[in-house]
């Protein structure tokens, strides 16, 4: 194979045969060949299958000027030489060690102007019928060069497709890649706004709690000691609601409002939350169920739900969402 250049396959040399075969019996000659030429060598390529045809597949020859071949690639034209023997250029050539005195040939090229090789018939006697055939020769020319060029452009059909696989395989594994490094940023990402969720709560769980147990028991000492004193109490009830206002937004709606339930009111609501009734609540404080019930009217007065027909339960449970 020359370099770059693709391999001929099974089916264009039985094509090329069939062509080589038709142009012996047509010009009547003994040999009518494709040589191929990868230089410095120059062998028979295809070869008819003729009577007297002296040329075998893979015979070669080095090339020098005694080929009638040489200068049909030297000079990339037609050579004619209707008698070597008479022929000063021609009566010493290697051909006529076969005695191939008649000769005629055309140089097949590749379709970027590589030379391929030649089409050429051979015959012992100066052959008037072939060269009336010259103009069939050349069309063979043409078809042996268009399978060449259609060869060139299959190859490079599949050189692309295959350029263009290993691209759509590099693609898919940058997606891949990139697949995964999102999905691990996300995880990453999920894990940090996870802690620093809950370093916020914690940190507002700290503030809550400092708030309840420093500052909101000596509030209610203090709003013991000032009594119903104005402006003092006025003040008082402004600091309270701006200290609830900030523990608001710290804690959820059930510990706010929670906090303003005394501490067998915050039982009795986490009962009512559980499910339990009001004999089961009673029994397990050790009262009497009227005073649950007065406890859990407390509650409801205190959560805003005095109204009946709205669950005790149903409304704690909302606000835990």
């Amino acid at each position: 194979m020359t370099v770059g250049k693709p391999d001929i396959p099974s089916a264009i040399l039985g094509k090329w045969q069939r062509v080589v075969d038709l142009a012996a019996q047509m010009a009547d000659v003994p040999a009518s060949l494709v040589m191929k030429t990868d230089p410095p060598d120059h062998s028979v390529f295809v070869s008819s299958e003729s009577e007297g045809n002296p040329y075998e597949v893979g015979q070669s020859f080095v090339l020098n000027n005694k080929l009638y071949c040489f200068s049909v690639l030297e000079n990339c034209d037609e050579l004619l030489v209707p008698d070597a023997n008479s022929d000063p250029d021609w009566n010493d050539n290697q051909d006529l060690d076969h005695g191939m005195s008649f000769y005629i040939g055309y140089p097949l090229a590749w379709p970027d102007g590589t030379l391929f090789g030649t089409i050429c018939v051979l015959d012992k006697r100066n052959n008037e019928k072939a060269m009336g055939y010259r103009a069939l020769l050349q069309e063979f020319r043409q078809l042996i060069e268009s399978d060449l060029a259609l060869l060139v452009e299959i190859a490079e059909r599949k050189r692309l497709e295959r350029q263009l696989q290993d691209s759509l395989g590099q693609l898919e594994a940058r997606v891949t890649s990139r697949t995964r490094e999102l999905k691990d940023a996300n995880t990453a990402l999920r894990v940090l706004l996870a802690n620093m969720e809950a370093s916020r709560q914690e940190f507002e769980g700290q503030i809550l709690r400092q708030i309840t147990e420093l500052i909101l028991p000596h509030m209610t000492k203090l709003r013991t000691t000032i009594g119903d004193q104005e402006p003092d109490c006025s003040y008082l009830d402004l600091v309270e609601s701006n200290l609830k206002s900030i523990t608001s937004s710290f804690a959820d709606k059930l510990v706010v409002a929670l906090q303003n339930l005394t501490p067998t009111e915050v039982e009795v609501a986490q009962m009512v939350m559980n499910g339990r009734t009001t004999k089961d609540i009673a029994q397990a404080l050790s009262r009497e169920t009227s005073t649950i019930d007065f406890h859990r009217k407390n509650i409801r007065r205190k959560l805003g739900i005095e109204r009946r027909g709205m669950s005790l339960r149903t409304h704690l449970l909302s606000l835990q969402t």
